[in-house]
């Protein structure tokens, strides 16, 4: 499997607020902080504490408030519509807690999807999604769909589909949440092996089994790191 650099990303003075029918709400609240190229983080922190938040941001599924993000040269505030969608799709992975595999497509028909969308031949998709299946472990499962896999294995094939553009940066939403503990320490080590191949890892988590893998744990409270 191919290993891009990590991602380069610095936070500075963020802050994102969201209107509700009640009050303003405020999910960050100026914080600061860098995440060097190959490292592994996870964020911890109670339900509204900001994590989700905040791997939003960083994957430019949402803008901010006020402050920075930049990510390598990149900054995400700066981008119109167009070209953060192209960073979605070229520099971000993104591993959810509820999957987003489509249910008629095999295994190795999810993988290739985006890869249709970034222009990779038929050959140079097949040979990346069979290359991926290898890597978490489910090659044999290729021409599976969604709903004849465990969902631990759905997981997996979800890491895979967050790998598929050999993304520097990937991020995962409490990515064990619905699992049992024997697959979500496989999970855990799949997306904790990542950054050692170099790329910049960021897992929000409830778990401190699933923490203790990471190299950095940051503890988050009421939008801020703490």
């Amino acid at each position: 499997m191919a290993d891009a650099a990590g991602a380069f990303v610095r936070v500075i003075e963020l802050t994102k607020r969201y209107a509700s029918a009640a009050a303003e709400v405020t999910a960050l609240d100026r914080i600061t902080r860098e995440f060097a190229p190959g490292i592994s983080v996870a964020l911890m922190g109670s339900s509204g504490c900001g994590k989700t938040s905040l791997l939003n941001l960083l994957g430019g599924v949402d803008r901010a408030t006020s402050g920075s993000i930049i990510v390598d040269q990149l900054d995400l505030g700066r981008l119109d519509e167009r070209a953060l969608e192209s960073y979605r799709l070229r520099k971000v992975g993104y591993v959810f807690q509820f999957l987003n595999l489509i249910p008629s497509l095999t295994a190795t028909e999810n993988l290739e999807l985006p890869m249709l969308v970034a222009g990779l031949s038929k050959d140079e998709r097949r040979a990346r999604a069979q290359q991926l299946l290898e890597f978490v472990g489910l090659r044999d499962k290729a021409a599976k769909r969604p709903e004849q896999l465990s969902g631990g294995e759905q997981q997996r094939v979800a890491i895979s589909l967050a790998l598929v553009n050999d993304p520097p940066l990937v991020l995962a939403d409490e990515p064990t949440g619905n699992l049992d503990s024997a697959n979500a320490a496989v999970v855990t080590d799949l997306l904790a092996s990542l950054a050692k191949r170099g790329k910049t890892v960021i897992v929000a988590t409830h778990d401190a089994n699933v923490a203790q893998a990471f190299s950095c744990v940051y503890l988050m409270r009421d939008g801020q790191f703490i």
